[in-house]
């Protein structure tokens, strides 16, 4: 056996095509796992492109010195899977998950260690990770680096954001991958030959995030892994029994295929709540845009938003416009205290917040209250608070939490992204279930399909998101149509679009700076109509309407979002390219949604309905910009016309610079 497979290897270096250890299963993606002289590597191939040229494995411990060589094979594994299984929530309820996989079984001779390799191969792309099995003379150890490396053939265009241990909120690059020194994940490269490729990570547990770093002096543009550290510069602390998290190279031939992968998901385990019956989609409004806008404060006083008066109003509104979820920030005590240690208790209302009433006008109105949970970095703080205040919120039938982790992380010295954190978000989501309560988490770790395994963790930020309008220069139109080919790859964003006034100018003389020299530039930089397509585009099962509340009332575009049905069954990405465009086209049950969207330059989309059921007619409801308006001038100008399509038929769209187009397609 173990000759059969060396020789295997040895073919595979001299580029046999017959002697490829891995396939997918549609024959068009290879993984040659290598060792050579002990030395363990990788390369993967898309039919007769190389795109990832050998590319060295390993890890560094501090009890055990490298693990980079000196490798031999005990056995190897080969299994298949083609399973079909359910979502709880969108953005794709029926899910195929199929692959074939191989495991290899290898001790490291001077140590004496046992470490697995597995690797899938899926059709869009493929993926592996490490483990070292329960052993005799393994028990805890401490990984110092992990050398998993990704040597990138050519010089690809990329798209990415500079690696931050504590935070996503950035804009992206676009750059030759040469200039990507040192990057957080997914970072996107286009090949010269078109191919898509996103590097990332999966089912990311008990270990640290991992960012890319760029090796220094090769030919090759080479990433290797670099992990979070721990306070005290360890990277992971563990134990035999344990695997690492996926390592995840998708492959696509278009920038829409590369959206609509289902691989990172796929690569998390089944479900573990077993009753999934009170985790809902939903849309949702806030007490929050005021805040950020400077109108209002989170802080008790003259200006605070989070008032019992104020929530019913917006409770009211929430009630009549089919909006079925409201969440309140500054709703309790502790916010002048915000950084601080113990701060906030979580169970404690501000002094002109009535919990009690509001909870229940809520519930007697049909709306959810959303509970918000800021614990300004006090991450030990909360875990000691988090079931007196999960108790508080299943008491008043509260099944909604958005958390929050704005500033340095207690305790101090730990990243938001290190294996410190990651264990923390991961209590936080498992507590959650047990109560009861779906979670949407700022300043979080990024997504990694861990939905799939708990579909309680709805969303998050991860993502430099609407608020940055309002306290900032802004997002240019580009940053947009970047995310759903870089940050959203990983799973749901609460970018929070549904912005109306752009200008910032209704409440202008109200307006306070509080994080910004001169609120006088502050504003959003795309047209109305966009802000309804990214309702669409930049997906979450909690999708929120992020205008206060009285830009909204009796605003005829906010129909649009009034009449959307979120929950949705299957997505279509129509088309795109990184940075400049994207269509997509989401189903509930018999009805479509449709967003388009471009960055500064205006253009001319035609999309076909084909996916349309055939025999059946439509209404659409077509929200587009205006001639003459785009994202400088003019953004909030657009026009809400209907006609009646059907299968097959063609539509075309004109997207003002900056702007975009929101159709809603409901069968007659």
């Amino acid at each position: 056996m173990r000759l059969s497979i060396l020789l295997l290897c040895i073919l595979a270096l001299i580029g046999c095509k017959q002697n490829k250890l891995l396939q997918s299963p549609d024959g068009e993606i290879h993984a040659t796992i290598q060792l050579t002289n002990g030395k363990l590597s990788y390369q993967v191939m898309k039919d007769t492109e190389l795109v990832i040229q050998s590319s060295a494995l390993g890890f560094n411990l501090k009890e055990h010195g490298a693990l980079v060589d000196g490798f031999t094979l005990i056995d190897r594994e080969r299994t298949e899977m083609n399973e079909s299984w359910t979502a709880v929530w969108g953005p794709e309820k029926k899910n195929v998950n199929r692959y074939n996989q191989a495991k290899l079984e290898l001790k490291h001779e001077e140590s004496g260690i046992y470490m697995n390799v597995v690797f899938r191969a899926f059709n869009d792309g493929v993926a592996f990770r490490y483990e070292f099995p329960k052993q005799n003379g393994l028990e805890e150890f401490t990984i110092t680096d992990e050398l998993s490396e990704f040597a990138i053939v050519g010089n690809p265009k990329s798209w990415w954001i500079m690696a931050d241990f504590d935070s996503y909120e950035k804009l992206y690059y676009e750059t030759p991958v040469s200039e990507a020194q040192w990057v957080n994940t997914p970072i996107t490269m286009r090949t010269n030959s078109g191919l898509h490729v996103s590097l990332h990570e999966a089912a990311l547990t008990n270990y640290s995030g991992m960012t890319l770093k760029l090796k220094d002096g090769g030919k090759i543009n080479t990433f290797v892994s670099e992990l979070v550290p721990w306070a005290d510069g360890s990277k992971v602390k563990t134990k035999a029994g344990m695997h690492t998290p996926w390592r995840t190279i998708t492959i696509s031939d278009s920038a829409a295929q590369l959206v609509e992968s289902n691989m990172i998901v796929n690569l998390n385990e089944p479900c573990k709540i077993e009753d999934t019956s009170w985790i809902e989609p939903m849309k949702y409004m806030g007490i929050w845009w005021g805040m950020h806008i400077g109108t209002e404060t989170w802080v008790e006083g003259d200006k605070h938003g989070a008032t019992t008066e104020n929530t019913m109003r917006y409770i009211d509104f929430a009630a009549d416009n089919n909006i079925q979820g409201l969440v309140v920030e500054g709703w309790n005590a502790g916010w002048d205290k915000w950084g601080a240690k113990d701060a906030f208790d979580h169970v404690t209302p501000a002094a002109d917040y009535d919990l009690e009433k509001v909870a229940a006008y809520a519930k007697e109105k049909g709306v959810e209250l959303i509970m918000h949970h800021e614990t300004g970095g006090d991450a030990v703080g909360y875990e000691a608070l988090m079931d007196s205040a999960y108790s508080l919120c299943q008491h008043l039938d509260i099944k909604a939490l958005k958390t929050g982790y704005a500033g340095g992380i207690y305790p101090r010295g730990e990243y938001h992204h290190g294996q410190y954190m990651v264990e923390h978000y991961q209590k936080v989501v498992e507590t959650a279930a047990q109560y009861g309560i779906m979670i949407n988490a700022h300043e979080p770790i990024k997504p990694t399909g861990k939905r799939r395994t708990w579909p309680n963790m709805m969303t998050r930020e991860g993502v430099r998101g609407m608020e940055w309008n309002a306290w900032s220069d802004g997002n240019p139109p580009s940053h947009t149509v970047t995310i759903p080919f870089t940050r959203m790859l990983g799973g749901p964003v609460d970018y929070t679009p549904g912005t109306f006034d752009l200008m910032l100018k209704n409440f202008a003389d109200e307006r306070v700076s509080w994080n910004t020299d001169d609120i006088s530039k502050t504003r959003t930089h795309t047209t109305l109509a966009k802000q309804l397509a990214l309702f669409v585009i930049l997906y979450s099962p909690m999708q929120m309407a992020s205008d206060v509340v009285n830009n909204y009332i009796n605003h005829p575009a906010f129909a649009f979002i009034a009449n959307a049905d979120i929950d949705f069954d299957e997505t279509r990405v129509l088309n795109g390219e990184v940075g400049q465009y994207i269509t997509t086209a989401r189903r509930t049950g018999n009805n479509w949604l449709i967003g388009s969207a471009t960055n500064e330059k205006a253009r001319d989309i035609n999309i076909k309905l084909d996916f349309l059921e055939q025999n059946k007619a439509y209404e659409a409801t077509i929200y587009a910009d205006k001639e003459g308006s785009d994202w400088q001038n003019n953004p909030e100008q657009y026009t809400i016309s209907k006609q009646t399509v059907k299968h097959g038929d063609k539509l075309s769209m004109k997207l003002a610079a900056g702007g975009g187009q929101a159709i809603s397609i409901i069968m007659k």
